[in-house]
């Protein structure tokens, strides 16, 4: 899938009113999604999404390279946090309300749903905690 595709389907799947929208709600969400999932979850994901995009989740598998703690522990774990500080953490990055970032991101992960293979979504939900894993496309829920 083409990077102008992904965001095209984002606009119209988040009811997004241009692509340079679409553009923000992508990157906070991909950004936010990596610091969450372990690095090797995040470099396949990269691995499966346009350079544009991919581009997103190793900026931040890059920073986690910054101290040996850091890296052992977003290789195996990625960062404990909830739905809440997920949620802001999008919302500061695409300048977005809570509840918008939320829509957004449902968006986004709808998306990534269709545009990658279903084993790594499979794996994407099993590493999120269930309150995260919500924002995930119903078809999945069966799978966790």
């Amino acid at each position: 899938m083409r990077y102008e595709e992904l965001t095209g389907q984002v606009q119209a799947h988040a009811d997004l009113p241009d692509r340079q929208t679409a553009e923000r709600a992508l990157r906070a969400t991909l950004e936010t999604l990596a610091e969450r999932i372990p690095d090797g979850v995040a470099d396949h994901l990269a691995a499966q999404l346009p350079g544009e995009a991919a581009e997103s989740l190793r900026r931040v598998v890059a920073g986690h390279e910054a101290s040996p703690q850091r890296r052992a522990d977003a290789r195996t774990h990625g960062e404990p946090f909830d739905l809440t500080t997920f949620a802001g953490r999008v919302a500061w990055r695409s300048h977005a309300t809570e509840d918008t970032a939320v829509r957004e991101a449902t968006a986004v992960l709808e998306v990534l749903d269709a545009a990658v293979s279903p084993e790594l979504m499979i794996k994407v939900g099993h590493v999120l905690p269930p309150d995260i894993r919500e924002l995930l496309p119903s078809t999945r829920a069966e799978e966790w």
